[in-house]
């Protein structure tokens, strides 16, 4: 069961406690998808999974550097069972021969996820420190949404499924 988000209780060690969380899981999303796709070749969905979860883990290392100079080690009070898919895809959106741009595309949507989490927060948020946190967060998904679309924007157009001739079975072969 999901616990709710007081958005206007969070204190500003809350709101970087549930800012790491959001990536951590993330991270844990792209790596179960490139474990899942395993990797075939170069630039691969797999491999595209594979750099999203090392950005991810990042940003929460980031992240948990900056709470713990403000904070130390001081308990969190926000759990996991706070957040869902907030910037992780979902879980049964990733498929076997996923293109590239399917996994960029799917990566995209969690971007937009994310800015409209933050975007949508803030209208509840009161402390100020914390809103320019969550300002600031909104901002970076917004750039990383813009460094996705250009790098779509450099891939072929198809969206179909990345296959060659030996990943597609002969009549009568099962």
């Amino acid at each position: 069961m999901m616990t709710k988000i007081e958005f206007e209780k969070l204190s500003l060690q809350d709101a970087l406690d549930l800012a790491v969380l959001i990536e951590q899981e993330a991270y844990e999303r792209y790596t179960q998808f490139a474990e899942q796709l395993g990797n075939r070749y170069k630039d691969d969905a797999g491999d595209f999974f594979k750099t999203m979860a090392g950005y991810e883990l990042e940003h929460a290392s980031q992240l948990r550097k900056r709470r713990e100079k403000l904070f130390g080690q001081s308990p969190s009070r926000v759990k996991m069972d706070m957040i869902w898919d907030v910037e992780a895809p979902s879980e049964g959106s990733v498929r076997s021969y996923m293109s590239p741009r399917q996994a960029m595309d799917l990566a995209l949507q969690s971007e937009i996820k994310a800015y409209q989490f933050f975007d949508q927060a803030l209208s509840h948020v009161q402390d100020k420190e914390v809103r320019s946190l969550f300002e600031e967060l909104r901002s970076e998904e917004k750039q990383h949404q813009e460094l996705l679309q250009k790098r779509i924007a450099q891939l072929p157009k198809s969206t179909g499924p990345d296959l060659t001739e030996d990943d597609v079975d002969e009549p009568g072969e099962y």
